[in-house]
């Protein structure tokens, strides 16, 4: 069955006759008649009886027009949709991201710019994220650190120093800065292996030699922080995620350089995708701002 044919029965069918739908479609009432004949007789079925000089809809006609309103309405709703998505009025976007704070704030950004996208984000380690990309579970992957991967297009986001926080009776706690030296010996809480805080955190002890003491490893930022708070050691945290609290101090770090990156992550065959070019658009727009503000991607 040709499109065109069933198309012709439903535009004489909607209009209450040929010369009704020819005028209402611009379209000759002999081509009409054509197909519409053509497709009664391809099934060997009657769609218009005579009334005189009239011609009605028969009872299967009268059933397939039902039909055909149904198809062509779900068509209409089909185009808006792609209509909308090619506007970015609709869709969805998933991100995977290792930590809630830096895709906070680029969704805000988003959601602004484009608020009929609907969005989606999981929190997960490197490699859950990671894999969610390479699986296509997500769109977009927000990293902490990434290796060179030729199937990948990274953007550098921002960057944040790592600070100690400690107890408010702690002796750090009366200082605003120390020295990675001054944790020789001292009682540390640390993240799991793997952490990308930890990495950089303990990469730069290396530099100055001086070896914390390990008292605990926790793979969660709220339970760490609450074993600071009943003195079982001090940690550390990127400055950006750090909580107030009136228990904690936190205490930057002096003479040494340490930082917690964002990077934004994508599949390269997938950055042309309209959702994800608009995403990425967002994401240099904030970074452009921040180092316009004097900020450090």
């Amino acid at each position: 069955m040709r499109y065109t044919r069933l198309r012709s029965f439903h535009a004489v069918a909607s209009a209450g006759g040929f010369n009704a739908a020819a005028a209402a479609f611009n379209i000759s009432q002999p081509t009409l008649t054509a197909q519409v004949g053509a497709l009664e007789d391809e099934y060997g079925v009657e769609l218009f009886v005579r009334r005189g000089r009239r011609r009605e809809l028969s009872d299967a006609g009268r059933h397939l027009l039902a039909i055909t309103t149904r198809l062509f309405a779900e068509e209409d709703e089909a185009l808006a949709f792609l209509e909308q998505s090619r506007e970015l009025k609709t869709g969805r976007l998933s991100i995977s991201a290792v930590g809630p704070f830096h895709v906070t704030e680029m969704l805000a950004a988003f959601n602004q710019a484009y608020p009929g996208i609907g969005l989606a984000v999981k929190l997960g380690n490197s490699t859950e994220v990671l894999d969610d990309l390479f699986d296509y579970k997500c769109d977009v992957a927000v990293l902490a650190y990434i290796d060179e991967d030729d199937r990948l297009l990274t953007i550098p986001y921002r960057r944040h120093p790592v600070a100690v926080f400690v107890r408010r009776d702690h002796r750090f706690a009366t200082r605003d800065s120390i020295r990675l030296a001054e944790l020789e010996g001292e009682p540390m809480i640390v993240r799991e292996r793997g952490s990308t805080t930890r990495r950089a955190f303990e990469e730069a002890l290396a530099v100055t030699g001086a070896k914390p003491r390990l008292m605990m490893e926790i793979g969660s930022r709220e339970a760490i922080r609450e074993a600071v708070i009943h003195g079982l050691g001090i940690s550390y945290v990127s400055e950006a995620e750090f909580v107030p609290d009136q228990d904690l101090k936190l205490v930057r770090i002096e003479e040494a350089e340490v930082y917690t990156y964002a990077h934004v992550v994508v599949l390269k065959q997938r950055e042309s995708s309209r959702i994800i070019k608009a995403f990425l658009d967002i994401v240099h727009r904030a970074r452009n701002a921040l180092d316009g503000r004097g900020g450090k991607p």
